[in-house]
């Protein structure tokens, strides 16, 4: 229907209400107010799944969407920069015993921005932890001590060797711009648990963002209301513009409400003149997810009322800690509460001196540092969900956009490999200590059954009660999913 024949069927509808003019005040109350409370009763019973011929989700599927779900939650943390593989989760004697000889897997060896130097041992211990004897480097010793909960995918691999694409890959399962990102995706086929907090939370790096930015937790094609909302936590203000700032001493709880009010009429009228756009009725959805946050955000964020045991935990009484372990902690808050998925992000793409995982020049110093922060505060997120009853239906994702060579680039650093890496996931109805895949002999490339972002992506919504390949949105006369038109359900890692 065109624009012109919408606007004519608005104005024939406005000459129907003008033909019953004048009607009773008790007509004029039901048609206004006995339509909302119509409305808002829907609303209530469909979250009850109380609505005849409403899709059941509730009970009968644990939550889920297609099929009975494991898991309710996900808190995704995202390694930026690319973490080596070779010194955290991939023990490989060979490069023990050939440390310093040449490396020579046979053919051309493929690198970023260098040529291959000699094989190099990682610079920190392995041993084994857990009853199913799983090697971990000494660079994450908590998480070692977690490993019987936790499902490592060692044969991971990418499509692009470059960061920006690489990163686009596991947020969206594409290489280029453009496509919404897995916490969009959940957003949009399983919606809220709480409507005072967002379903999607980003808490990104103070230090700065990931290469691509926003556009790695955006909704692209899909509602603009199932983008991630960026908390910013530890700043003084973690919620751009949520309060007027202290010198507009004139904004009162009451303008302030008025003002939401009159923004919501403009915004409304506005749209009924152009038709729908989600970006307009994302911002009115904004305005009064807003108006919830000014009250129950304060308290989310506020880990002051945090046991001494449970902060120290993770590592919030500790300089090199407190930053990742303070955002963990607030992923488990906003976890808690109701919120579907919260992203985490570790390392920032600014340059000089490295703040991220991308360990070119000395992987000992640069990953020192970075997996020092890290680990701690990640092992207290799996303990502390684990603790609570959580970690049973919270999935808990680790992961990074590609690994490190097992060669050395320079003397002391490592470039990129996209052809094994590993990522793991935690809880949620997942199999614990297991490693499903295998990198080869050197962890160069993926020798046995090499694992895409797809078949993670389709595990994890799987595990939400989502069959993958039926979470669709057309676009552009295509049915888009997260997993285009790959990815298989990994069942040997499912409990």
């Amino acid at each position: 229907m065109s624009r012109h024949s919408n606007h004519h069927l608005r104005r024939s509808e406005q000459r129907g209400f003008a033909d019953h003019a004048d009607p009773s005040r008790r007509r004029f109350l039901w048609n206004w107010g006995g339509g909302l409370g119509g409305i808002a009763l829907a609303h209530l019973l469909g979250q009850s799944n109380l609505l005849a011929g409403a899709e059941t989700t509730g009970t009968d599927l644990n939550g889920g969407l297609h099929h009975r779900a494991k898991a309710k939650r996900v808190v995704q943390l995202f390694m930026s920069g690319a973490a080596s593989q070779v010194d955290t989760f991939d023990y490989k004697p060979l490069l023990l015993e050939r440390s310093g000889q040449k490396f020579d897997p046979g053919g051309k060896v493929e690198l970023f921005q260098s040529d291959p130097g000699p094989v190099m041992k990682s610079p920190w211990e392995w041993k084994q932890y857990g009853e199913c004897g799983k090697w971990m480097s000494s660079l994450v010793p908590h998480l070692g001590r977690c490993v019987d909960e936790m499902a490592f995918f060692p044969s991971m691999v990418s499509k692009s060797n470059v960061h920006g694409p690489a990163t686009f890959m596991q947020n969206t399962g594409f290489i280029l711009p453009g496509y919404p990102s897995m916490g969009a995706w959940i957003s949009y086929g399983l919606g809220a648990m709480n409507d005072n907090l967002p379903t999607f939370v980003v808490l990104p790096d103070p230090r700065g963002f990931a290469p691509n930015g926003p556009a790695n937790h955006a909704a692209a094609f899909l509602p603009a209301t199932h983008q991630g909302t960026m908390i910013r936590v530890g700043r003084p203000n973690p919620i751009h513009d949520l309060f007027p700032p202290e010198s507009a001493k004139y904004i009162t709880a009451r303008s302030g409400a008025d003002g939401l009010a009159v923004l919501e009429k403009l915004n409304r009228g506005h749209m009924a003149e152009r038709g729908a756009d989600s970006r307009l009725e994302a911002r009115i959805r904004s305005y009064e997810m807003a108006a919830r946050l000014q009250v129950s955000a304060p308290e989310v964020l506020d880990v002051s009322d945090e046991s001494a045991a449970t902060r120290k935990l993770y590592g919030l009484d500790e300089r090199v800690t407190s930053d990742f372990g303070r955002r963990c902690l607030t992923a488990r808050r906003l976890l808690e509460r109701g919120v579907r998925f919260v992203q985490v992000w570790s390392g920032a793409d600014n340059g000089f001196p490295r703040r991220n995982w991308d360990s070119h020049e000395d992987i000992r110093k640069d990953h020192g540092e970075m997996g020092t922060e890290m680990d701690k505060p990640a092992a207290a997120l799996i303990k502390d969900l684990a603790s609570r009853g959580m970690l049973e239906d919270t999935i808990v994702y680790w992961t990074t956009e590609f690994g490190r060579m097992p060669c050395s680039q320079g003397a002391k650093g490592r470039d990129h490999n996209p052809f094994t890496f590993t990522s793991w996931l935690a809880g949620g109805g997942l199999r614990g200590g297991v490693t499903y895949g295998a990198s080869d002999e050197w962890s160069y490339k993926a020798a046995d059954t090499p694992i895409y972002c797809y078949d993670l992506h389709a595990t994890i919504l799987h595990l939400l009660g989502i069959d993958h390949k039926r979470l669709t949105f057309r676009h552009n006369g295509i049915d888009r999913r997260l997993t285009d038109v790959h990815g298989r359900v990994i069942d040997e890692a499912i409990a």
